[in-house]
């Protein structure tokens, strides 16, 4: 029985990394090697899991904790980042324009949500925490590497992830704020770039939003599915199309 596993283990490793290796070109890529210095690289050994190289085998994730050793980086208390007595007593317009307006320019990406989106997200994400994402730069697109594990969200650049395993450190990171979701119905939404030199705001602000949209649409969601569930039947040209992408 171990043996029969073992091999059915190998033949989707394989069949996921041989899709990937076709499926995620990158455009006018710098030729300057990437490095972190001692800070970051604690930070990704905290955020990276360490089995990254296994997460082809995503049968096995499906049932586990995300990954072996995973850890997530540790977001920032809600009550060190707004005044938490004085927003209760804000509308949940008035709370979420504040958040927003807060984050502008800061190298952070502050955007919110109903509660009803993220129970959605949630219950989505549970079963498929894995995608990747092509984003359009200049006359190409480089495609982005998303570990899915709410609270958090986590992208990195899917070149660094071939290149470097688990020694590629996250782009940029995600975290829900649930505090207001029953008493307002908004969950409050915070992204950190973590390289300022491989994502714009802007860029970080689509990225996010692009990944909510593959777990809230239900068409969309059938991709995102089938790339979890049937990796043999994952096609990346279908990611392109559903983003409007011409195929390369």
């Amino acid at each position: 029985m171990r043996s029969s596993s073992l091999r059915t283990s190998r033949t989707i490793a394989g069949s996921v990394k041989t899709l990937l290796a076709s499926a995620s070109p990158v455009v006018r890529q710098s030729s300057r090697s990437y490095f972190a210095n001692v800070r970051l690289e604690k930070l990704q050994k905290e955020a990276i899991p360490c089995d990254f190289l296994k997460w082809s085998s995503l049968g096995f994730f499906r049932t586990s904790r995300f990954a072996t050793g995973f850890a997530p980086l540790q977001p920032k208390p809600l009550d060190s980042i707004i005044d938490m007595e004085r927003a209760k007593d804000r509308s949940p317009e008035d709370l979420a324009s504040i958040w927003d307006d807060y984050h502008l320019g800061r190298g952070h990406i502050g955007v919110s949500m109903k509660a009803k989106l993220y129970h959605l997200l949630e219950q989505r994400a549970a079963d498929c925490r894995y995608f990747v994402i092509p984003m359009w730069r200049g006359s190409g697109y480089t495609t982005m590497f998303v570990q899915v594990q709410l609270p958090y969200i986590l992208f990195t650049g899917l070149e660094d992830y071939k290149a470097r395993g688990t020694q590629a450190a996250p782009y940029f990171t995600v975290s829900y704020y649930k505090e207001f979701a029953e008493s307002k119905d908004l969950v409050l939404v915070r992204g950190d770039i973590v390289f300022t030199s491989k994502l714009t705001d802007q860029e970080a602000e689509w990225l996010l939003e692009t990944t909510q949209s593959f777990y809230l649409n239900d068409v969309r969601y059938k991709l995102l599915e089938r790339f979890n569930r049937q990796t043999r039947d994952f096609e990346f040209k279908d990611v392109l199309q559903a983003l409007e992408m011409p195929i390369l």
